[in-house]
């Protein structure tokens, strides 16, 4: 029997004493009744209930997660199923595994995932609060969507189909309820055929407050998504206040300007300094963090990051840094010298000093985000002095 297993069920598990066999029995009873030849597996999070042997019982087998966390109970089941396909859903029978034969078909036609949709579906009365179904998942999937360019409209349904091999690609990292927000991004960016499928969400039938804790939980997920999307968190902020920064030095360069009964001068002229810088430096971290992720293989796909190792060297960045630095440098001592040719009196060159300082503080910070750019490059074995990559993802 385990070569002719090709359907594994997988049951995450911390005490469902209540409903942890309902779940067992439906799967097993869903997939004799398709032809299926299938498994059921609990990934156990250290169940002291009982659950363990509620779940030999009823013909499943027991992984043991050695560590705490939704996603290593995910993570220890999927480990050992023995499936080629692989179904995962919670042990509280809010998921009807019934409709198991329905994720497997939509594989059977080609799909590498396959995702229920409880919002095409049904949800049933009393079966997810009201902050859930109307503003935290909704948000949630949105974010999804929107960050990440992908079409699927319930990111953090727990029932969800997939081929194990593409879930080894994945390389999940996360062991909380974010661990459903991680796959789906890495799905999306694996760009694997997926594909979505209207079900129904029952009541739980737990008998216990759940583990979801709605805030953290949330925050958990916003966090997360937020982090694996650079661009939107540091890369755009940091363009809108280095091109407003930069309007305003430009503007107010040559004198004062009066907008109604508004007068905008040198003060204003020294914050569009600090939001250009601040800009700047937020752009660099932005960078940090996107080199950083393919370094650590955190990322599915290179991108754009593999074209900049290639074409923009290390050699580059000290150039344009050393340039403007060298520019403001420049500037700053014109104006130091005319100064201590007058006697060091009254400096009333402000305009002319925070211009110039821009551009040599700005040309700092772009040596040395160059230095650490470069020191990411190599922890990835890639060679920018040299503007050479020589290993790409794995």
């Amino acid at each position: 029997m385990e070569s002719e297993i090709t359907v594994s069920v997988v049951i995450p598990c911390l005490n469902e004493a209540n409903s942890l066999a309902i779940c067992i029995d439906k799967a097993q009873t869903a997939m004799k009744n398709a032809g299926i030849a299938g498994e059921v597996v609990v990934g156990d999070n250290g169940s002291t209930d009982g659950s363990i042997q509620i779940a030999l019982d009823h013909g499943a087998r027991v992984a043991h997660a050695t560590q705490k966390g939704y996603g290593h109970a995910l993570r220890a089941g999927i480990e050992a199923a023995r499936g080629k396909f692989i179904i995962m859903g919670d042990a509280d029978d809010s998921y009807d595994f019934i409709e198991v034969p329905r994720f497997v078909a939509k594989w059977q036609e080609g799909y590498d995932i396959v995702m229920g949709n409880r919002f095409r579906g049904e949800i049933k009365p009393g079966a997810m609060p009201w902050h859930h179904k109307y503003i935290g998942n909704p948000v949630l999937s949105g974010l999804v969507r929107l960050f990440f360019w992908t079409n699927i409209g319930d990111s953090h349904c727990g029932m969800r189909g997939f081929k194990k091999e593409v879930y080894k690609q994945m390389d999940l990292r996360t062991t909380g309820m974010e661990f459903a927000s991680e796959f789906v991004i890495k799905a999306v960016k694996l760009r694997v055929p997926i594909t979505e499928i209207p079900i129904t969400l029952w009541p739980d039938k737990r008998g216990r407050p759940p583990h979801l804790r709605s805030f953290r939980d949330g925050w958990r997920h916003l966090r997360f998504m937020l982090l694996y999307a650079p661009n939107w968190l540091f890369l755009g902020p940091g363009l809108l206040l280095l091109a407003l920064g930069l309007f305003l030095v430009f503007w107010l360069f040559p004198s004062s300007r009066t907008i109604g009964k508004i007068e905008l001068d040198v003060h204003t002229m020294f914050f569009g300094m600090i939001f250009t810088l601040l800009g700047s430096q937020i752009i660099a971290t932005g960078l940090f963090a996107k080199t950083f992720s393919y370094s650590a293989r955190f990322a599915a796909t290179e991108g754009i990051i593999s074209v900049w190792l290639k074409r923009i060297t290390f050699e580059h960045g000290l150039i344009v840094g050393g340039a403007l630095a060298l520019l403001g440098f420049v500037g700053d001592l014109r104006i130091f010298w005319q100064w201590a040719s007058s006697g060091f009196g009254p400096l009333d060159q402000m305009r002319r000093i925070i211009f110039w300082s821009l551009w040599m503080f700005l040309g700092l910070q772009i040596i040395f985000s160059t230095f650490f750019l470069s020191m990411l490059g190599v922890a990835r074995r890639t060679f920018i002095g040299d503007n050479e990559l020589s290993e790409g993802v794995e």
